[in-house]
């Protein structure tokens, strides 16, 4: 959890092949699970916001050890950085409108 701006940037982008200025959360933990890192582009520059456990650790979701990524909704992300266990949580069926905005339009609307 070294990693800064430049470091974080190169892993979204290299390593897990996306655009780090995507708009996009990434969040990032350490091997113990105690430090989150989140990443995400505004439009003008990069933000970089930590989070540091004094007891226990993030549960982290499940994944295949071959997964380079895992993909979570704002609700999942908002359960994870709130303390609750993904794995004792189901989610419901929920009908959910997707609009299909180009991303200048998407940067405009904020």
């Amino acid at each position: 959890m070294r990693k800064h701006f430049n470091g974080l940037y190169g892993l979204v982008r290299d390593h897990l092949g996306c655009n780090p200025e995507s708009g996009h959360v990434f969040l990032f933990t350490n091997a113990r699970r105690n430090r989150l890192k989140l990443l995400v582009y505004d439009g003008s520059g990069l933000w970089i916001c930590t989070k540091k456990l004094d007891r226990g650790c993030f549960r982290w979701p499940a994944a295949d050890s071959t997964v380079k990524k895992i993909v979570l909704g704002h609700e999942e992300l908002t359960l994870l950085l709130g303390g609750i266990d993904l794995k004792q949580t189901e989610p419901r069926r929920w009908y959910r409108a997707v609009h299909n905005a180009e991303p200048d339009e998407l940067r405009n609307t904020v």
